[in-house]
């Protein structure tokens, strides 16, 4: 059974830059499409970015386009998401998710989901 494991969340003022990444013990990802996630306490779980298997194609919503990254190193097995100029609205719980397939931001189209690490942005 494939699980993922997120880490690099905390607090970090405005402005600043935090780098989750998403990891499988003892499983390849290869062949694994990854998107990443966040919840907002009160909001409904909100598609982030995603990335193809062959890391050659990827999607971020247009909240975070321009300030979100993502990529994958297969050779570490982990995908990992690059947030800079974070804002207030940027915190939340963020989870991992990872699907045969496309890349998509629709949370229901993953099978598989990490346990979420927290990000607070606050001065």
């Amino acid at each position: 059974q494939l699980q993922l494991v997120e880490s690099g969340g905390g607090l970090v003022q405005p402005g600043g830059s935090l780098r989750l990444s998403c990891a499988a013990p003892g499983f390849s990802l290869d062949y694994f499409a990854i998107g990443w996630f966040r919840q907002a306490p009160g909001k409904e779980r909100e598609g982030v970015s995603c990335i193809s298997a062959s890391g050659g194609s990827f999607h971020n919503a247009d909240s975070v386009k321009g300030r979100f990254t993502i990529s994958r190193d297969d050779a570490k097995n982990t995908v990992y998401l690059q947030m800079n100029s974070l804002q207030p609205e940027d915190t939340a719980v963020y989870y991992c998710a990872a699907r045969l397939g496309v890349g998509k931001l629709v949370a229901s189209e993953y099978d598989y989901w990490g346990q979420g690490t927290q990000v607070t942005v606050s001065s």
